[in-house]
């Protein structure tokens, strides 16, 4: 793969999960350096006459900051499952997950 500046990067992992129209693709590459990152991207699929286009949106995510992300991430789900829905059973996505296969937040 090639970034803005024409450099290679190496894909090293990469892990897609389908919701609805919007796709999210986790992808562990590499540096010039042999460090690795990751890279979050949602794309969207858009109509656009009788075709479709994609819409991307992409998060660089550096190993320094994997915890403070992941601990974010999961204190802010927590919040929204525990005070602002508190009567949703969120087991039923998670069995959805499971019988599909696809990445799962622990």
């Amino acid at each position: 793969m090639e970034d803005q500046r024409g450099y290679d990067r190496e894909e090293i992992f990469s892990k897609k999960v389908k919701a609805g129209k919007r796709t999210y693709f986790f992808d562990i590459k590499s540096t010039r350096a042999n460090d690795y990152y990751l890279t979050i991207t949602e794309s969207k699929r858009r109509v656009n006459g009788d075709s479709f286009t994609y819409e991307k949106h992409k998060i660089f995510l550096y190993k320094e900051d994997f915890f403070k992300f992941v601990e974010a991430l999961n204190e802010s789900v927590d919040h929204v499952k525990n005070e602002l829905l508190p009567d949703v059973d969120f087991d039923q996505y998670e069995q959805e997950e499971e019988s599909s296969n696809e990445l799962k937040w622990e």
